[in-house]
């Protein structure tokens, strides 16, 4: 058995837990725990079903560790893990399923908005108030980096659904701003 100061590489954590170490798979959990969570809760708007997906996710991530190859990085392998466990718990939960909302878009094209003033916390607030389609795709193409033909795949959509909702999320959150901008200008003029 390793003890905790061994634990100083990653390299060094991943074969304590591949050799089933529990304090390694404790210290992994414990280093990627917090970044995974909030990475679940932008896909599940609430905490306690975040958490189980997260936990599932490391399950998964102890699980596939022999499989992992050194071919890039270690963290994106799990994390790309974790957000397969949370789009899986999206398809799977009849009451979270993706829903394609096809209003009328004119309405938002002209909307200007400002970005100066508007804090981090507030702008991810306004993300995970997007429907659970939107917000999804939003999550996968702008703050995951994954391209629309992947989100399709992981989704189960096509390419110019993933395109049509990403469209709509951003839509979405530039009325939000431009609703917010005003009431900042009022409170600061």
């Amino acid at each position: 058995m390793f003890s905790r100061t061994d634990f100083s590489t990653e390299t060094r954590v991943i074969q304590g837990c591949l050799k089933g170490d529990r304090s390694a798979q404790r210290h992994l959990y414990d280093s990627y725990s917090g970044k995974f969570l909030a990475i679940c809760i932008r896909y599940l708007k609430d905490r306690e079903h975040a958490e189980d997906v997260m936990i599932e996710g490391f399950m998964k991530i102890f699980d596939k560790l022999p499989q992992f190859q050194n071919k890039g990085s270690f963290e994106g392998w799990m994390k790309r893990i974790i957000v397969t466990q949370a789009l899986m718990t999206l398809r799977s939960n009849r009451h979270l399923m993706m829903e394609v909302n096809m209003e009328n878009e004119a309405e938002f094209q002209d909307q200007n908005y400002e970005l100066n003033h508007l804090e981090t916390e507030e702008l991810m607030e306004m993300v995970q108030s997007l429907p659970v389609g939107y917000r999804t795709v939003f999550n996968l193409y702008a703050i995951e980096g994954y391209s629309h033909k992947e989100i399709a795949e992981l989704l189960g959509i096509s390419e110019s659904t993933s395109k049509s909702q990403l469209n709509r999320a951003r839509n979405v959150l530039k009325e939000k701003i431009a609703c917010l901008i005003p009431n900042e200008r009022r409170n600061n003029g």
